[in-house]
């Protein structure tokens, strides 16, 4: 390449580079002049962009640029002059040249020349004023099609001290609002900075226990010198050689130098471990901030969308935006643009009504949608209503009905709330024809579906009339997450601070048994206990702790306590991704480091109660052994009572535990058999007949089991029959008694016959 065409390709990309940030001034000049055209400032920025352009088109030689940039700084000083008042065809077509001009910097999409000199002939007419007025809304091309998320390509600002950027890249630098020169760099780039500042933050962190270790050592050495002086003091008394005298005074002079030594060096590590973790969380906290970049990264082009669009289907809409400042990890920022841009599109379609329609319900032609940034507890929380008709509740109930997804009684008896959450089902649309923007079915189930991949949550709530609002919460970061770090079978586990409802300490009556599962009671519900060691797989602690440690997780309407070993705290925590091979490991998201250096599973919560489920509708759920009540307890004798009745296993239970005896129930053989394996029983009363595993089945389980097989075992059953009772009995039970006949001394006598009264 000749150093002349090198001169050209360096023009050209600054071209691109000047067209990028004069087209941003141009929209957001113009979009301000469509609500009030006599803004001079605004007029002089946007003229003074288009200008700028002009002149440096035609420095690069790029022709088109400097015809679409002529014509609109023609357009424009004529509404600075006044012989111009702009209205919304002018505007609609100053805003078709600025994406032009910005289609015109981009090689590989630079329009034909027929299209550019179309744009010119159209913006002579509309500067002429005896010409009639030209609707110029099918030369604008707003952006209506299919909602599509653009490739993983980051494009991340940095300062420029941080990076030394070879000769070549220097061309991209550029200058920030407040002077700062910045430049750019790859987002795997910037990854491998922040992976090796957490590193290097974790590998200081480290010095700490060697200078514990120093300055243990050092006392030894004072302790030692001591310990010699004072034998010396003993021996002063005592005729010594001059050898032994010479050899003492020896050992006492390397003694002091080594103790000198050794301060002097403890303070000198003192420094640089403090020297090193500072330098070090700089490192950290800017390579952090570099990933950090304002929300309103994520609205360039949303504005002129709402406006495009509401141009296109006869409306009037503004878009005001709040705390456009609020800093966010890139990443969350490239994933929140799609859905953002579906709800902005929906809120315009189906919230914001008609000029018509507006003025009839009281209300200013202009509707309005407002966005909201903000942080709060760790989370980015942002709120996109609209003063538009809110939804239907009505035509949504109709839609459930036609489309069988509820039957009509039921339908009819559904809240407010119920009825909301089917707008987020896959194709669900209450439009009857399919048009450029919506009725094809791809709705609120693909917003949360990308939500969700944020690991991150949308509500939506709406007033009949008045409008509706979408609540989404979703983490600042995905690189960093503030984690309560627990201990399960030995090892330490993260779980995400945003879906923790509450930590709690249980004691062992603060644990109830219904339809037999465990459970405990938690701001006015009962919530189902479950160990995390069964989850994770791993060994369960054979400790005998007073109180369990339990973690509330909750993943919007679903919640659970999670039994752990330990606490260990509360930590901030780099995400390090699990490596491709491994696949989706269960229940698990990523990983991290600890201070110390060893490594913590971070858990995916949404994974994890899924698990959950899993294991209730599998019957395999395992009861978390209550250490403190059976150490209590041991003098009683302890019977399990296994029936899929309520009213016959509460008879059971409550006439043995009048008894004496402490009682647990499981609601069928599956229940039973769990808990058969993972507590400690002196009799079993079962009944026959129960899904998924019936008494004869589970009874022959017991009777395989080394551990189990001399368990007394008593089956209750309404069956009377001889064959009935010869079958129960060679299965393996030691006791068959009717329900129809027995009462409760008959069942009382049986228990006491089989293991004797309720104490050991």
């Amino acid at each position: 390449m000749t150093p002349e065409q090198m001169r050209d390709a360096s023009l050209l990309e600054l071209f691109s580079l000047e067209a990028e940030a004069q087209t941003q001034v141009l929209s957001a000049g113009l979009l301000a002049l469509e609500r009030d055209p006599t803004q001079a400032d605004q007029l002089e920025s946007c003229m003074r962009a288009a200008h700028s352009l002009k002149g440096a088109a035609r420095i690069v030689g790029v022709d088109a640029g400097v015809s679409v940039a002529h014509v609109m700084e023609d357009c424009l000083v004529s509404a600075q002059e006044g012989r111009l008042y702009l209205r919304p065809e002018h505007i609609d077509a100053l805003l078709h040249g600025t994406d032009l001009l910005m289609r015109i910097a981009i090689p590989a999409n630079t329009p034909v020349p027929a299209e550019i000199d179309a744009y010119v002939a159209l913006m002579a007419r509309l500067l002429d004023p005896a010409a009639a007025v030209v609707p110029v809304q099918a030369a604008v091309e707003p952006a209506m099609a299919e909602l599509q998320l653009e490739a993983p390509v980051a494009r991340v600002e940095v300062p420029e001290p941080l990076i030394e950027a070879s000769p070549a890249p220097k061309k991209t630098k550029r200058t920030t609002e407040s002077g700062e020169r910045v430049l750019r760099v790859t987002a795997e780039r910037l990854n491998s900075l922040l992976d090796l500042s957490s590193k290097s933050l974790v590998e200081t962190l480290r010095l700490k226990p060697h200078l514990a270790t120093m300055q243990r050592l050092k006392r030894m050495q004072s302790n030692s010198l001591r310990a010699l002086e004072n034998l010396n003091a003993h021996l002063k008394d005592h005729a010594l050689s001059l050898e032994a005298r010479e050899a003492l005074e020896d050992a006492r002079r390397l003694l002091a130098e080594s103790q000198q030594l050794l301060a002097e060096k403890n303070a000198e590590l003192d420094e640089f471990a403090w020297q090193a973790s500072q330098r070090a969380q700089v490192l950290y906290d800017t390579a952090l901030a570099c990933r950090m970049r304002p929300f309103a990264d994520v609205l360039t082009g949303q504005v002129r969308m709402v406006r495009d669009l509401g141009r296109s289907l006869g409306k009037q809409v503004r878009l005001e935006i709040e705390g456009e400042k609020t800093q966010v990890d890139r990443d969350v920022l490239e994933k929140l643009e799609a859905p953002l841009t579906h709800l902005l599109r929906n809120a315009v379609d189906h919230g914001i009504e008609t000029p018509e329609q507006r003025l009839l319900a009281g209300k200013p032609e202009e509707g309005r949608i407002r966005l909201r940034a903000s942080h709060q507890a760790g989370l980015l929380v942002l709120e996109l209503s609209d003063d538009g008709n809110g939804v239907d509740l009505e035509k949504v109930r109709r839609s459930i009905i036609e489309r069988q997804l509820s039957p009509a009684e039921t339908a009819a008896q559904l809240s407010e709330e119920e009825l909301l959450s089917f707008l987020f089902l896959p194709g669900f649309s209450l439009r009857d024809t399919v048009t450029e923007v919506s009725g094809r079915g791809v709705g609120l189930d693909a917003v949360q579906h990308m939500v969700r991949q944020l690991r991150g949550a949308v509500v939506l709530e709406q007033t009949a009339g008045e409008g509706s609002r979408f609540h989404l919460e979703v983490p600042l970061t995905l690189s960093v997450v503030r984690s309560l770090v627990v201990e399960v079978g030995d090892e330490a586990y993260a779980f995400p601070l945003a879906h923790i409802e509450r930590m709690c300490d249980l004691e062992p009556t603060d644990i109830v048994q219904v339809e037999g599962r465990q459970h405990f009671w938690h701001e006015g519900r009962h919530v189902g206990l479950v160990a995390a060691s069964q989850l994770l797989q791993r060994p369960a602690s054979q400790g005998s702790h007073q109180t369990l440690k339990v973690v509330v997780i909750r993943e919007r309407d679903t919640i659970y306590g999670i039994a752990v070993e330990r606490f260990i705290g509360e930590r901030t925590l780099v995400v390090l991704p699990l490596d491709e091979r491994l696949g989706k490991v269960q229940d698990i998201s990523a990983g991290a480091l600890l201070d110390d250096g060893s490594v913590v599973l971070i858990v995916d919560v949404e994974d994890m109660l899924r698990s959950v489920d899993k294991l209730l509708n599998t019957g395999r759920l395992e009861r978390i052994a209550r250490h403190s009540s059976q150490a209590t307890e041991a003098a009683r004798k302890r019977i399990l009572v296994v029936d899929d009745s309520l009213t016959v296993r509460e008879l059971q239970r409550k006439l043995l535990l009048n008894r004496g005896y402490d009682v647990a129930v499981a609601v069928d053989g599956m229940d039973g058999w769990n808990a058969l394996r993972s507590e400690n029983f002196d009799l079993l009363i079962t009944d026959i007949d129960m899904p998924r595993m019936d008494g004869i089945e589970l009874v022959s389980l017991l009777r395989r089991d080394n551990r189990l097989q001399s368990l007394p075992v008593m089956v209750v059953s309404y069956k009377d029959r001889e064959e009935d009772r010869r079958r129960g009995l060679d299965a393996g039970a030691d006791y068959y008694l009717a329900k129809a006949s027995f009462h409760d001394d008959a069942l009382l006598d049986a228990v006491v016959e089989l293991i004797g009264g309720a104490r050991a």
